[in-house]
């Protein structure tokens, strides 16, 4: 049977960016016992944390799997995944991958294109941050001036990524086939940043660009 550490950990997984509430619900534990848990899971590195607004009122504390957290659940499907790309990388050129990689991406995006038209821009960036979220990624997102910054705080491809980037297709793409966008990459965690950010630059609508 599992510790009561090792399900918060396990649900962390399954839901990055809970609070301390949903942590306790999903659990079976009271909020002050999941706040004891998440300390000690912090001092040795496995979880971390970060304000996010919710509504009206004062940002609340969510709490995510570090790289170090995520290295405790198995991880031999990787080995699998770098066996499989290396074989494909010896039978096909490059150009080849990135479009498999696009592609897959593309597939996943046509499915949502739908539902995509209603929405309102800061609506479509909700949306896809659920779907990262459902994919493995801790997303978060924030507009800065006329353009939006979309923050990949963990990826599900890190360790794959390292011995094969065109994997960073998938994400990419699937921002921009959602967004009608390009989404331009600013920073990677290949590259030794903290995280990735992509940066959407909405079209201005012509009425504005009269005004101005």
């Amino acid at each position: 049977m599992k510790s009561t550490r090792e399900r918060i950990l396990q649900t962390l997984l399954n839901h990055p960016n809970s609070s301390i509430n949903e942590l306790a619900d999903s659990v079976g534990i009271n909020a002050i016992s999941v706040r004891h848990h998440l300390t000690s899971l912090q001092a040795d590195g496995l979880v971390t944390a970060e304000e996010e607004r919710h509504g009206v009122g004062r940002p609340r504390l969510v709490y995510f799997l570090t790289e170090k957290g995520l290295d405790r659940f198995p991880s031999r499907y990787f080995r699998l995944t770098n066996r499989l790309l290396d074989e494909l990388k010896g039978t096909l050129p490059e150009e080849t991958i990135n479009l498999l990689f696009q592609k897959m991406a593309a597939n996943l995006a046509s499915t949502h294109a739908k539902k995509m038209e209603s929405l309102s821009m800061e609506e479509k960036l909700d949306f896809i941050k659920e779907l990262l979220a459902q994919e493995g990624f801790s997303v978060q997102w924030q507009r800065n001036g006329s353009s939006y910054e979309i923050h990949e705080i963990s990826c599900p491809y890190y360790h794959v990524g390292q011995s094969h980037p065109e994997v960073c297709e998938v994400d990419q793409t699937l921002i921009s086939t959602l967004l009608s966008i390009p989404a331009e990459k600013v920073n990677c965690v290949l590259h030794g940043d903290h995280h990735c950010t992509y940066v959407i630059q909405p079209a201005i609508p012509a009425v504005e660009k009269d005004a101005s």
